[in-house]
């Protein structure tokens, strides 16, 4: 029986139960261990940083003059162009003139007839003193010629006084912007009724420019502390606009208001910044920074390596041996595109930048250096 089996398999037979005999003897071998994941890490680098907040602020005119009529009367031109450069002294508005020219003729007609009362009495006295003297008129006579010339010096006077007056609220019937600066629009309209009331519209002084901001009272003491080690420096604000570019021109504190709010704990600060071109306008979005301390041996790591879980903040710290220990930190400010460390890490030890969430505690890595290419990056040798 066994002959006539054995003789019946074919080569082909033969060839696929010496497979099937090979897959079983295979199977029973220990498959190879995976490579361990490669990982990019950072070191931990300890250098003395510059530590900067920021604020919102609103940027002001360092003179906001509301263009008023000093005379009634009615508007009859716009002599300016809205929102161009008005120079001081310059014409902004012309009101109707005619009441205003009226009143300085009839002032001037006054002084007219002062002065002719005046040279009657001059002519009286002239001609009663010798005939007083030949006691040809009573000197009752010249007496009254004589306070008659002084009352009309003084009607003189006073007319003069009218009609200065008159050619002043005729001048003024001209609205003039008393300072240079951006013209804003125009609030009137043609044929409107002005009074000493009415804002015809706004001249705003910007250059230099203001921007005020509020700033919490820790951050006050830290930033007058900042503030009077840095005078000798010069400008150390820096404004960033709405669109988030860096305005290119520095600036510096030059009010700090006299009392904290109770209310909100804040203080109002004052910011003077150069605006060449006018190019910043009053009522802007401005986000202010400044350097309000600077922290010796400060530990700085990537903020791409740290990760956050309800609240606590983790890093993968690979020693020596490539195993990773997962540890919890306690993070300060920022500072460019790094984490300040105010406790849990070390200089020098290093941290995954990258792959963090792929990895257990105890975990053999494969690391490599972080390359960073941000323009904040700092170096541990810097």
């Amino acid at each position: 029986m066994w002959t006539r089996a054995t003789s019946c398999l074919t080569p082909a037979g033969c060839l696929l139960f010496s497979i099937v005999f090979c897959l079983g003897c295979s199977s029973d071998k220990e498959k190879p261990a995976p490579p361990p994941p490669g990982v990019t890490v950072a070191t931990v680098v300890s250098r003395d940083v510059p530590l900067s907040r920021d604020w919102v602020g609103t940027t002001v005119g360092n003179i906001d003059a509301e263009i008023r009529p000093k005379v009634d009367g009615f508007l009859l031109t716009r002599v300016y162009a809205e929102g161009s450069f008005v120079k001081k002294g310059q014409t902004m508005f012309q009101l109707d003139p005619r009441q205003m020219q009226a009143a300085v003729e009839e002032a001037q007609a006054k002084v007219e007839q002062s002065q002719a009362l005046l040279g009657q009495a001059q002519i009286d006295i002239k001609r009663y003193t010798p005939l007083v003297a030949e006691k040809a008129v009573s000197q009752a006579e010249l007496d009254r010629a004589t306070s008659l010339e002084r009352s009309a010096k003084a009607q003189i006077e006073a007319a003069q006084a009218q009609l200065s007056n008159a050619k002043l609220n005729h001048a003024w019937t001209s609205v003039t912007s008393p300072i240079s600066g951006i013209a804003g629009i125009a609030k009137v309209a043609i044929g409107d009724l002005m009074t000493t009331n009415t804002i015809m519209t706004t001249v705003s002084a910007l250059d230099p420019i203001y921007v005020d901001f509020h700033v919490a009272e820790q951050d006050y003491l830290r930033l007058a502390r900042e503030r009077t080690a840095a005078r000798a420096a010069g400008r150390n604000l820096q404004l960033t606009l709405g669109d988030g570019s860096v305005f290119p021109h520095a600036g510096h504190v030059i009010v700090v208001n006299r009392e904290v709010d109770s209310r909100t704990g804040t203080i109002e600060i004052r910011g003077e910044f150069p605006n060449p071109g006018n190019l910043l306008r009053p009522g802007q979005y401005a986000r202010i920074r400044a350097v309000t301390e600077n922290r010796r041996d400060a530990l700085l790591i990537p903020q791409r390596s740290v990760s956050e879980l309800q609240g606590v903040y983790q890093v993968g710290v690979v020693d020596p041996e490539n195993k990773v220990n997962i540890r919890a930190i306690k993070l300060g400010p920022q500072f460019g595109d790094m984490w300040v460390v105010e406790s849990g890490l070390k200089p020098g030890e290093k941290v995954v930048v990258d792959g963090l969430q792929r990895l257990r505690d105890g975990m053999t890595v494969a690391p490599t250096p972080f390359v960073d290419t941000h323009a904040n990056a700092v170096k541990g040798g810097e």
